[in-house]
């Protein structure tokens, strides 16, 4: 069984997902770069489009290159617990 990889490119809710992407490799919350890109946008749109589009193949890259080793690992499946009988009495520790 393979791990899947989360990306962010297709979710329907982003555009590339830079933010997102950053956010999560940085620990912020990625509203906050969005917010500055929306205004910024308003402002020069083709340096902030730029500036994305830079920032969307920088995060590709760093993927491709150092991808997440906590994603990449297989989780470990444990042993179920033996099924106990109904009829067999439990002792239970006392409450104090």
């Amino acid at each position: 069984m393979q791990a899947t990889r989360f990306s962010f490119i297709t979710r329907e809710d982003t555009l590339l997902g830079v933010c997102a992407a950053l956010g999560e490799d940085f620990g912020f919350n990625p509203l906050w770069p969005r917010m500055v890109f929306a205004v910024l946008l308003l402002w020069n749109p083709v340096v902030v489009l730029s500036t994305y589009f830079g920032l969307f193949a920088l995060v590709v890259a760093s993927r491709l290159v150092f991808p997440n080793a906590r994603r990449a690992e297989q989780p470990k499946v444990e042993a179920a617990a033996p099924v106990q009988d109904n009829d067999t009495p439990v002792e239970l520790p006392l409450a104090a």
